[in-house]
């Protein structure tokens, strides 16, 4: 078996390593899949390098792969054997009909693998992002020629929740001050938990007020490094999305919690000259955390101050719900909210006012003097 290499970068942007280096295994894992598609289809995979993001490039490109693995075990519309051997005949004859009952199939379906079978469920949202992902592809393929005709238009519709019809899940105040306290004291950890505890509670109280603060996205705050901090400046940089940057101000609540940290029980990296040298929130055993470590923790504090077991505790996305929301039930312009949280849209903002405003209806409905 090779022996994988190690990735060295050599970096001269002003992006930090980690970034750069998250990009490129993305990237890789591209055209890896790109390597085992059929090479008539190179003009597309530049169309997707050209126009989207890597991990939105990634999940199409995984689409595809599932869709032509689907035409090959479960229809008749192409002899192939192995995903290279689709050529663009195979995939002049798919009619839209074909990929409506592509898109039921992935509603529900099984995979059988030597050492279990894998029941796999859809909800309509990633049935539409399929939608998505195979409508473009076939769009292109019109577009170069590579089929006669364009068969998007007879896809069925994959109708949607309206965003204000979900509700919108958050700690409110004293579940907050509840949680944190769980960091800090333990309250509410099992016997084993309190064990980790004890060598990671700065760190996870550390981590925890600056997502309540900031409203960070889980990717935001698993990539942020020390030398993110400027705290003599008191403010810090961090990476958004599509390569955006954004200064934030360092609060002193913050600034307190990470310098405890730092000082006191960030431990040292794996590897003094390693990838992870500059990380800021560490593991135990010197690594930078995983996303699925730091969704863990906070499903673990948050389960604690809703009073439920741990499977139901809260998602890093719903500590950016809750600061949204008590930004604005505290009168906080959804304007400046919106720049906080780097919303692409107002609208987005504006969910959890509506949400705020919904609430105050619940309320004067209780106060209704004219009896019918």
């Amino acid at each position: 078996m090779t022996q994988a290499r190690e990735i060295r970068i050599h970096n001269k942007s002003n992006r930090p390593d980690n970034i750069v280096l998250k990009e490129t295994l993305i990237e890789e894992k591209c055209a890896e899949i790109e390597g085992r598609m059929p090479r008539t289809l190179r003009g597309y995979f530049l169309y997707l390098k050209g126009n989207l993001l890597p991990l939105s490039r990634l999940s199409y490109l995984r689409d595809l792969r599932f869709f032509f693995r689907y035409l090959i075990s479960d229809t008749d519309l192409t002899d192939a054997k192995e995903i290279q051997e689709i050529r663009p005949g195979d995939l002049a004859r798919v009619e839209s009909v074909d990929i409506n009952i592509f898109l039921d199939y992935c509603r529900k379906y099984k995979v059988e693998r030597d050492d279990a079978v894998y029941i796999y469920h859809n909800d309509n949202r990633s049935l539409a992002r399929k939608r998505s992902s195979i409508s473009v592809f076939f769009k292109y393929l019109y577009r170069d020629g590579l089929v006669e005709k364009n068969i998007t238009d007879g896809f069925d519709p994959i109708r949607l929740p309206k965003a204000g019809d979900k509700e919108i899940r958050h700690l409110e105040d004293d579940e907050v001050m509840v949680m944190l306290d769980a960091a800090e004291s333990g309250a509410g950890l099992t016997k084993k938990e309190r064990q980790y505890w004890a060598k990671t509670k700065l760190r996870d109280r550390a981590m925890l007020l600056v997502f309540v603060t900031y409203g960070l996205r889980l990717s935001e705050l698993h990539q942020l490094n020390l030398s993110s901090f400027n705290f003599s400046r008191g403010e810090f940089k961090i990476f958004r999305k599509r390569g955006k940057e954004a200064m934030m101000p360092i609060s002193e609540t913050v600034g307190r919690a990470l310098s405890t940290y730092i000082d006191g029980e960030r431990p040292a990296p794996a590897e003094a000259d390693g990838p992870d040298r500059d990380a800021l929130f560490l593991s135990l055993q010197g690594r930078r955390m995983t996303e699925r470590q730091i969704r863990q923790m906070v499903k673990k504090y948050t389960s604690i101050a809703l009073g439920t077991g741990r499977e139901s505790g809260y998602s890093p996305h719903k500590l950016r719900a809750t600061t949204a929301t008590l930004l604005i039930e505290r009168g906080n312009s959804i304007y400046d909210v919106q720049e906080l949280l780097n919303h692409d849209n107002i609208t987005t903002t504006q969910l959890y006012a509506a949400h705020r405003r919904a609430a105050k209806r619940e309320l004067i409905k209780e106060l209704e003097w004219d009896k019918a």
